[in-house]
């Protein structure tokens, strides 16, 4: 028989568990990243060239979700990895409508500012990024204030680029893709359905055949169809879902955050990795897509 004072600790430890329960999207929310490794030499990668690049996705910053002082102390965190080059992989700016508080592009930006790399810090925007700017919305000539923020920082930006980087007398191409989900639709815009900016082949023009290419885009979508001669493809957008029940995920960012939400994939000889990111979107809430800094051992 159950006795009062028994009766009381079951319950109080019912209550904790519910208030464990409740909190614990949250804990994920405000987690210090989890670093996720990965070792790879991509297909057609240039024999002898070893590269460590830091990758940082979905930053969406806000209060009091992704503080100046958390995103400062990322960025210390990816520049301890000590990567020969840092990736940005867009959708700076919030993602979210529960906030306390904003964080404009100046601030955000000059704390992305501050890290330093030997082959640089390169970036490419995320549809959030496009999203929130009106002006871009209603004329594409217009160039997006997330740009000016990011370049006025001192960060090389890329939409449908491509740089050729070397290290040790050994080449690759990075090509940065422009975002596949850029353009809201809607009267106001005179667009019946959402379209994207991407151009991929204007991204690879100038690439000569048999060079290696690593394409930053947002999305995972362009993965299926991406070019053979890309030979290795990063994204974040994802989020891993941001809620991933045991691997049941409630919720897509597209279809192809759907096919492929978070990790390594390799398709007809093809590889892709996906970062879980590090912010949120709709919803401030993260279970099972605990934040992530990627950090890729090349070669």
């Amino acid at each position: 028989m159950i006795t009062r004072r028994g009766l009381l600790k079951l319950l109080g430890a019912g209550f904790l568990t519910l208030v464990a329960t409740a909190a614990y999207p949250f804990a994920e929310v405000f987690g210090k990243p989890r670093i996720t490794t990965y070792a790879l030499t991509p297909p057609g990668w240039p024999a002898g060239l070893k590269l460590r690049a830091a990758v940082i996705a979905d930053i969406h910053a806000c209060e009091p979700w992704m503080t100046v002082s958390r995103i400062e102390a990322i960025c210390r965190q990816a520049m301890d990895l000590e990567p020969d080059i840092i990736l940005l992989l867009g959708d700076y700016v919030s993602g979210t409508k529960l906030v306390t508080g904003t964080v404009d592009s100046s601030e955000w930006s000059a704390a992305l500012g501050a890290l330093r790399a030997p082959l640089g810090v390169h970036a490419i925007l995320g549809n959030h990024d496009y999203w929130h700017d009106l002006t871009f919305q209603r004329d594409q000539t217009a160039v997006p204030f997330v740009v000016d923020a990011l370049q006025g920082s001192g960060i090389a930006t890329y939409v449908n680029q491509a740089v050729r980087i070397e290290k040790g007398g050994h080449g690759f191409w990075l090509a940065g893709l422009g975002d596949q989900l850029a353009l809201l639709p809607g009267a106001a815009h005179g667009r019946g359905s959402m379209r994207g900016i991407d151009d991929l082949d204007a991204a690879l023009a100038g690439i000569p055949d048999g060079e290696a290419v690593v394409l930053m885009a947002h999305e995972p979508d362009i993965f299926p169809p991406v070019d053979p001669r890309v030979s290795l493809t990063l994204c974040g957008h994802t989020h891993g879902g941001q809620l991933n029940l045991f691997g049941w995920r409630p919720f897509s960012a597209s279809r192809g955050s759907a096919r492929f939400p978070a990790g390594h994939f390799a398709v007809d000889g093809r590889e892709l990795i996906v970062s879980r990111g590090l912010g949120c979107s709709v919803l401030p809430l993260r279970i099972g897509a605990y934040p992530e800094i990627l950090l890729l051992d090349l070669g």
